[in-house]
């Protein structure tokens, strides 16, 4: 990694903090909190790539597990991966993985809706699939309870999606070789 990639991975992770100051809103039934959070490992991912974009949200739960209160309401330790959360913070990284890889993979083809569908795929199929399996197992519940448990995320993540998106295209247009680096 040179001295860009490091201060990218760096920018992002740090991006992921700034989104934790953001107050979250606990749901009852899975004990999974609302927060903006799931934004950057979509954002990381796009914009980044999918190595750079894994590292960086890597980086940022190195940081938590070492107790540093980066999680939205001032939550970290390493203590938190073993909750109702667990799940989805390790989900975030390979989210950012798999949304950097499909967005390298078509470069050429990108427009809003492949772009969109990647995101969507990437930090919501996938992060829900992790996340709901882990929320299953640390709450004791079915699968399919931690699932229709998580109903109440898409409506966010879903516009999270579109913010990505318009993010990631227009960091592509004005930095081409940010993304594809």
């Amino acid at each position: 990694m040179n001295t860009k990639d490091i201060v990218y991975v760096a920018l992002f992770a740090a991006l992921m903090a700034v989104l934790g100051l953001f107050p979250p809103f606990t749901l009852p039934i899975t004990g999974v909190p609302i927060t903006a959070q799931s934004l950057a490992p979509m954002l990381a991912g796009a914009i980044l790539g999918a190595r750079r974009g894994a590292l960086s949200v890597v980086l940022f739960l190195v940081l938590v597990a070492l107790g540093l209160p980066l999680l939205a309401g001032g939550r970290g330790g390493f203590g938190v991966f073993l909750g109702p959360t667990g799940g989805f913070m390790i989900g975030w990284a390979i989210s950012a993985f798999i949304i950097g890889f499909l967005i390298e993979k078509f470069w050429n083809r990108l427009n809003v809706v492949n772009t969109a569908a990647i995101i969507a795929f990437g930090g919501i199929v996938v992060l829900y699939g992790l996340g709901n399996a882990w929320v299953a197992v640390a709450v004791d519940i079915s699968y399919w309870k931690a699932t229709v448990g998580s109903l109440p995320f898409l409506v966010g993540d879903a516009l999270k999606v579109f913010v990505a998106t318009g993010a990631a295209l227009a960091v592509r247009r004005a930095y081409p070789l940010v993304s594809h680096a």
